[in-house]
């Protein structure tokens, strides 16, 4: 790419978590927010992914900051064990990138159809797990990576996300969870209003990453066709993670770098209303967790 690497802002002395940094989207953001001078945590489920991950970006940028932070987002015991073992280093969190994802069928450890579960509640969990840091830190960035996918559902099935995955792709689960990432991050920006704290949820574009690893090989192969690759996939998400001009930005959904309207049901306030008292239903109380704006 003749405009590879992006010219990002100086990010040094910030400190950077991407979920899902083994591979994808989240191997090359978690690099480039590392050449942009960030210490950059990689909270990664397979260890072994990871540790290979870190050596690939060292291998492009010599001097990058990294540490492996170990994160299951398909158990809640786990993730929040690991944000507990990750705020205990103490260290600030000026950006939070909730990259990671799938598609696949299943139940969570916690009975969530598993595509959802990790998606959304997995990242709402350890999102709230680490919000009074990103308070503390603020200026900071909540970065969600969403799909136009979202646009895709006539909207959330409540009851069908607490069974395993009813259709054979996962794809209908996986616009769910996407219509969940775009409510969520729009909310939590609207109760984070005043602190400093602020929310951008992307659309990457389609890209062709493993996260579709686990879709049927026929399928799988027919829609990479037509996708982006990663590098131009993670641009909108590095932009919203340092974009000085988007610091006093929040709540909005962002695609192609720039400011867009989620589609569908995508702006229904009331139905993101009923996933945010679902939400907290499902995960339970949970410390830092803001209150609703009025």
């Amino acid at each position: 790419m003749a405009d590879w690497p992006p010219n990002l802002p100086d990010m040094t002395g910030k400190v950077v978590l991407v979920t899902g940094a083994n591979t994808g989207l989240g191997l090359v953001t978690a690099q480039e927010l590392a050449r942009a001078g960030a210490r950059v945590h990689m909270a990664c489920r397979n260890q072994d992914k990871a540790r290979a991950a870190m050596e690939t970006i060292r291998a492009e940028v010599p001097n990058a900051d990294l540490e492996l932070l170990p994160l299951d987002l398909a158990s809640l015991d786990s993730l929040r064990a690991s944000a507990e073992a990750w705020l205990a280093k103490g260290e600030p969190l000026h950006v939070l990138v909730s990259n990671a994802g799938l598609v696949t069928r299943g139940l969570t450890a916690d009975g969530f159809e598993l595509t959802f579960g990790v998606n959304h509640i997995g990242t709402a969990a350890f999102t709230f797990a680490l919000l009074d840091r990103l308070k503390e830190s603020a200026p900071s960035r909540i970065v969600t990576v969403a799909s136009r996918a979202h646009m895709r559902t006539k909207g959330i099935e409540f009851d069908q996300v607490r069974t395993s995955t009813r259709s054979t792709t996962a794809f209908p689960e996986y616009s769910q969870s996407k219509l969940a990432n775009v409510y969520f991050s729009a909310e939590l920006g609207r109760r984070l209003e005043g602190t400093g704290v602020t929310t951008y949820a992307v659309h990457p574009g389609a890209v062709a990453t493993d996260v579709w690893r686990r879709v049927p090989w026929g399928f799988r192969h027919l829609m990479k066709m037509f996708m982006i690759t990663t590098e131009v996939g993670t641009l909108t998400q590095l932009y919203c993670s340092t974009a000085p001009e988007l610091a006093n930005e929040t709540s909005n959904y962002y695609a192609k770098s720039k400011a867009a309207a989620p589609r569908g049901r995508g702006n229904d306030r009331a139905h993101s209303d009923a996933l945010w008292a679902k939400t907290e239903e499902w995960i339970g109380p949970l410390e830092g967790a803001p209150q609703a704006s009025a």
